[in-house]
Formats: C-alpha cells, sequence, structure tokens
C-alpha cells in the first residue's frame, strides 16, 4: 500500500486553523502535503462546503482531520472521494442525523460543564476568565489567553447541523481521545470512537491536545495515512 501524501486539518469552534501549526510542522517535515481549512463555523452546511473545496483541489487521496466540532465536518464532507481515512482529535464523531447540540444533550453526571455563554446574535463564545482551564489547561497562560482572546465566534446553526451519512460508515478511522478533556467528557470521545469504529489512540491532555502535543497528533495522522 502506498502511504497517503496529503493531510487536510479542519478545525473546531471557537478558534481557527492557526492552532495546527504545530501539527503541520512535524507533518510537512516528513514530506507530507498539508492543507489547513478555514472554516468560518456560521452553519455545518457552509464549513462542509469549504472542506469539500479543499478536497476537491488535490491531486489525490488524503487523510481528513477534525478537531472537535470539525469532527462534525469531516463526519459529513469525509464521504468526498478524495477523502481515504478520517482523523478524529477530541472529536464530535456523529452518526446519521446528529449534531453538535444533539450529542452535549445529555452529558455524563459530574461532567465538566464547558463555560459556553449566552447566544449573542446567534454567535456563542467561552468566558474568556475560564478558557484556560475548561479548553486549554496544558498550554502555558499567555498561550491560552491568546487563543481566549482570539476566539472566533461560533454560530448556533453549527451546533444544529446535522449529518446525513457519516463517512466513517464508510471509510477507515482513527481517534485520539485527549484524557483529561473538560470540553467533551473524554467517556463520551471513547464511546463515539467505538461506535465508528475508529483506532484509537489516549493522550494525557487536554480539549487543546492538538496545540500541546503536537507530536502525538502527528503519529496518529501517520498511521491513518499508512
Amino acid at each position: 500500500m502506498t502511504t497517503i501524501r496529503n493531510i487536510v486539518l479542519v478545525h473546531g469552534g471557537f478558534v481557527d486553523g492557526s492552532g495546527w501549526q504545530g501539527v503541520y510542522d512535524e507533518l510537512t517535515r516528513d514530506g507530507f502535503r498539508v492543507h489547513v481549512v478555514q472554516n468560518p463555523t456560521l452553519s455545518l452546511e457552509d464549513d462542509v462546503a469549504v472542506t469539500r473545496r479543499a478536497l476537491d483541489a488535490l491531486d489525490g487521496p488524503a487523510v481528513l482531520v477534525g478537531h472537535s466540532y470539525g469532527g462534525v465536518v469531516i463526519s459529513e464532507a469525509g464521504t468526498h472521494p478524495n477523502a481515504a481515512a478520517l482523523a478524529y482529535i477530541a472529536a464530535f464523531a456523529p452518526d446519521k442525523g446528529e449534531s453538535v447540540n444533539t450529542l452535549i444533550a445529555d452529558p455524563p453526571p459530574g461532567a465538566p460543564v464547558p463555560p459556553i455563554l449566552p447566544p449573542v446574535e446567534g454567535f456563542l463564545f467561552l468566558d474568556r476568565d475560564k478558557f484556560h482551564g475548561s479548553f486549554a489547561a496544558d498550554l502555558p497562560d499567555r498561550a491560552a489567553a491568546f487563543m481566549a482572546d482570539s476566539q472566533v465566534p461560533w454560530g448556533v446553526d453549527a451546533l444544529g447541523g446535522t449529518v446525513t451519512e457519516p463517512a466513517w460508515r464508510h471509510k477507515p478511522a482513527w481517534y485520539l481521545v485527549a484524557t483529561e478533556d473538560r470540553m467533551i467528557p473524554p467517556p463520551a470521545q471513547r464511546a463515539m470512537a467505538e461506535r465508528s469504529g475508529a483506532t484509537v489512540v489516549e493522550v494525557i491532555g487536554s480539549h487543546a491536545v492538538y496545540v500541546s502535543q503536537p507530536a502525538a497528533v502527528a503519529d496518529l495522522i501517520r498511521q491513518a495515512a499508512a
């Protein structure tokens, strides 16, 4: 089998694609061609279209990678013929008819509650003062503060967007569980990974594991590419 050389990275809510820089550096050093999608996170339909355009532009198969809400995007966009494998990084992996809203509707008892502020004009933000502890607990103070202060508004329509046919039912999947995640509970991550039939790796890290541990994330993507 030939190793896949294209990687497409899809970010989640509240952040943009720049958080992938460490993973990008790891993979490009190995000769991979890495594409970073900049989703507007206004609606799932729009983000899927943006991701599909990135896949359209490739010269061959790719590993499609999603962090957090990006997992919803790749579950819908991953039916694209250029998506050969899927990699979920502390991500939602919804089934048909599911959305972020349905997946977070019934949290496990005692699970941390993400400090999402009430919507303003259809957009969500995380409480700036609680961002570090909830989203990026394993990052230095200044790095977490920068992420908190550069948040991307997350459209409520994106959370309500439902998956029509999950790509993981048709493509091989890998899943990195962040064991110290306070945004998506690790038990929920494990359940979604098991349901999708994914090859699972667990890493001690926060929800921002793709920023704090890029080498571990890149290792999982390399497995998917092989």
